[in-house]
């Protein structure tokens, strides 16, 4: 992996980053804990026809409003402090005591008492974290979808700003009727694959520095990044909500790329060498899977970005997470932050 990048000693960190992949090996786990993060949760599930927002607070579902998905955000909803219960179930026990004949179904979903144990996991995972963290997830199969944390944290993006320059470039050359030149994917597989810095530099660069990232993530979408100036791609901000947005143009038809550079991008995302294949993965139940993560000390407090960003399969259902994190006293404690909120969301997910 490359080392080299513009700026001062006190900044050139905390472009790019330093050493070899982090690998899985050494991992103690985490640190230490503290109190629980104020933090805020909604799922979004599809019952019936009807799309609705589930909100309470702790186990309190009797208690839930339900308000149509059609007029409220999961961002607007994400109110600091509270918590919700995330389960399917809710509401079809909701309606299988107004009519015995929906008891057969209600019986076949999760219990409450399943969903609230696996929001207890996503909970305790949280509390774990050194830092600030967040995590924002979706089974494309069931349209399931959650964003919990430190939700209105501008955490930096470290080396997963690079599926970003990626989907930029090729948006940029799906504008122009033009493919990616033999350069450009030879730094694409470099860049992705080997999480390269030299080969970033060259494409962020290409695309125009963050204004070209930003004029694309704003018809990918995206409201919560902006790109880092000059040569400091890797000190774009972001959100986790955010950076499952970009997920969904990387990994669904529901995106402004084609076909074809939506394959392109996720081939490179499933190839990461060897040693970057931590993070999200650990929510997978098969070794299929696509992701890109970032990890970056800051040179002014020696804390550890963690990041991890991609596509996993997991019982049969395709799920989209994004984990992002900052504070964290080492690279080894992080990333266990990192995957342990990713199994989590992804548990949270199934009982939905």
């Amino acid at each position: 992996m490359s080392t080299t990048g513009p700026g001062g000693p006190q900044e050139q960190e905390q472009a790019h980053e330093h050493g070899q992949g982090p690998g899985r090996r050494g991992r103690a786990g985490l640190l230490r804990s503290r109190a629980a993060i104020g933090a805020a949760v909604v799922l979004v599930v599809a019952v019936a026809t009807t799309t609705t927002m589930l909100h309470g607070h702790g186990a309190a579902a009797q208690n839930s409003s339900l308000v149509s998905a059609a007029s409220s955000s999961s961002d607007s909803a994400s109110a600091p402090g509270a918590t919700t219960v995330v389960s399917a179930s809710a509401a079809a026990s909701a309606a299988a005591s107004a009519s015995a004949s929906t008891s057969a179904e209600a019986s076949a979903q999760p219990s409450a008492t399943s969903s609230e144990a696996a929001m207890d996991q996503l909970e305790k995972a949280a509390s774990a974290a050194e830092g600030k963290v967040a995590v924002a997830a979706t089974d494309l199969t069931t349209g399931a979808a959650l964003d919990y944390g430190d939700t209105d944290h501008g955490f930096v993006t470290a080396s997963i700003a690079k599926m970003d320059i990626l989907a930029t470039l090729l948006l940029q050359a799906q504008d122009d009727d033009r493919t990616l030149t033999s350069s450009q994917r030879s730094l694409a597989t470099r860049m992705i694959e080997n999480s390269d810095n030299t080969a970033a530099d060259s494409l962020y660069q290409a695309i125009g520095e963050s204004s070209g990232l930003d004029a694309a993530n704003k018809r990918f979408g995206l409201t919560e990044t902006e790109g880092g100036s000059g040569l400091y791609w890797g000190l774009t901000t972001t959100s986790a909500a955010d950076q499952l947005r970009l997920l969904r143009q990387v990994f669904t038809s529901s995106s402004v790329l084609s076909s074809a550079s939506r394959s392109y991008e996720q081939g490179l995302m499933s190839q990461v060498e060897t040693d970057q294949r931590w993070g999200v993965s650990a929510a997978a139940t098969s070794s299929d899977f696509a992701l890109k993560n970032g990890w970056l000390p800051r040179s002014a407090t020696g804390l550890w970005v963690i990041n991890s960003v991609g596509r996993v399969s997991r019982n049969g259902h395709l799920l989209l997470i994004s984990v992002v994190s900052d504070g964290n006293l080492s690279e080894s404690g992080g990333i266990s932050l990192v995957e342990s909120m990713a199994k989590a969301a992804a548990e949270t997910l199934d009982q939905s």
